[in-house]
């Protein structure tokens, strides 16, 4: 069925042609704003068009980023912007498209993982994706959220900056505190551009972004808040700080704007927001999925993140949408030093790509997954050893920032 719609990369002139493509499948309007913001950020060499004939029917593009995962750094490939036109779906258009980004990937020796934001949340376990991380939409009402006592807040002052004095400033809080948070990905000159973009169409009726930045007192930058005000809501899309006091701060302030009764934001499963209030009841919490990682190598992408314990362990490991991946790996640890070969050694754990993808960032402990009936255990002891190894020091959190494209 997908031969008749042929896969090929798009040219630099096919972009328009493309966008309108995955706005109609989004129900959107090609105009200024939204995925406008992709002519700056969207690479055509790794941007897939699905054709029929002369017309573009579906498409799928890959960012080129890096993730810090438990222990170290990765290359990953940031899927985005896929899209089946709605009168050429369940031709297999989809599956053509993802087994095609992973086989290049694979072929290539490209990044080891890929993850992706997913607009619907059944769509790619069948492609060996698993949930790797979770995000909280915290609301509440301002009244109640009050900082607890003898919270320290530090000596520093928070101005507020236009965004090219300000744009400097937040690049560099925020390569230093992705280092430190799981899930974060690097940000390039041209994601930045997309992120801060700020059409007017794109703020759903809200004000223009504002740039709160925290400095010490002696001049060194340490924290940011980026939000816009929306119905009597404050709209908080990213906060990053490099030091405790200085989010405490960030917060502070936005708790006390005037003229907002509410407060929304998108952020950490254990977002330490939670342990400043007064009354933790005050933000309310939703958990939704955030991030879903898939390992487009399973040896590589093992052998480069690190593990809480020591580790030796078999893996049996079943992918029938990427055969390669397909058999027994032996996964040892032991602090710095990580090694993930082909074994054919009686295995300790059969699972699939999923349920390595879901625990790879370290926030979907194995052991859950078993009681869940998704890991099977083949030597006593193998899920709460593997378990313990995998899990991360905190809870995985990929801040998108509301950039559209989401990745």
């Amino acid at each position: 069925m997908t031969s008749r719609y042929p896969l090929r990369t798009i040219g630099a002139g096919e972009i328009d042609a493309w966008a309108r493509m995955v706005t109609t499948t989004y129900g959107q309007d090609w105009a200024e704003g939204g995925l406008r913001n992709a002519a700056v950020s969207l690479d055509p060499s790794r941007t897939l068009a699905a054709c029929d004939g002369a017309d573009i029917v579906g498409g799928a593009s890959i960012y080129g980023r890096v993730m810090t995962i438990p222990g170290a750094e990765v290359p990953v490939a940031g899927i985005t912007l896929v899209a089946v036109l709605p009168t050429h779906r369940r031709r297999g258009i989809l599956t053509a498209m993802m087994r095609r980004q992973l086989t290049d990937l694979y072929e290539s020796g490209g990044e080891p993982i890929a993850a992706l934001n997913a607009a619907q949340a059944t769509i790619y376990g069948r492609f060996g994706y698993g949930l790797a991380s979770q995000v909280a939409e915290i609301r509440g009402e301002k009244r109640f959220m009050a900082l607890r006592p003898g919270t320290g807040v530090g000596d520093g002052r928070i101005r507020l900056l236009g965004r090219e004095e300000a744009l400097p400033l937040l690049e560099k809080v925020y390569d230093t505190a992705r280092r430190g948070g799981v899930g974060w990905v690097d940000r390039t000159e041209r994601y930045w551009a997309a992120l801060l973009a700020d059409h007017e169409r794109a703020r759903a009726g809200g004000t223009a972004l504002r740039f709160a930045v925290h400095a010490e007192p002696g001049g060194e930058v340490t924290g940011y808040a980026l939000y816009r005000s929306r119905a009597g809501t404050v709209q908080v899309i990213e906060v990053a700080a490099t030091t405790g006091p200085a989010y405490a701060a960030l917060w502070r302030f936005l708790i006390d704007l005037d003229a907002h009764t509410g407060l929304a934001y998108d952020g950490a499963v254990d977002e330490p927001l939670y342990h400043l209030l007064a009354d933790p009841r005050a933000a309310r919490t939703t958990v939704l999925d955030n991030l879903w990682v898939r390992l487009a190598d399973v040896g590589r992408a093992l052998a480069a993140r690190r593990y809480a314990a020591p580790l030796d362990l078999v893996l049996e490991v079943q992918d029938p949408f990427c055969p390669w991946n397909a058999g027994r790996h032996h996964l040892r640890a032991d602090g710095g030093s990580v090694t993930c070969d082909r074994t054919r050694a009686r295995a300790d754990l059969r699972l699939t790509s999923a349920e390595l993808g879901a625990a790879y960032l370290g926030g979907t402990a194995l052991s859950s997954l078993a009681a869940a009936g998704r890991v099977e255990e083949l030597r006593r002891g193998a899920v709460a050893a593997a378990s313990l190894a995998f899990r991360g020091e905190r809870a995985p959190f990929h801040p998108s920032g509301y950039a559209f494209p989401a990745f």
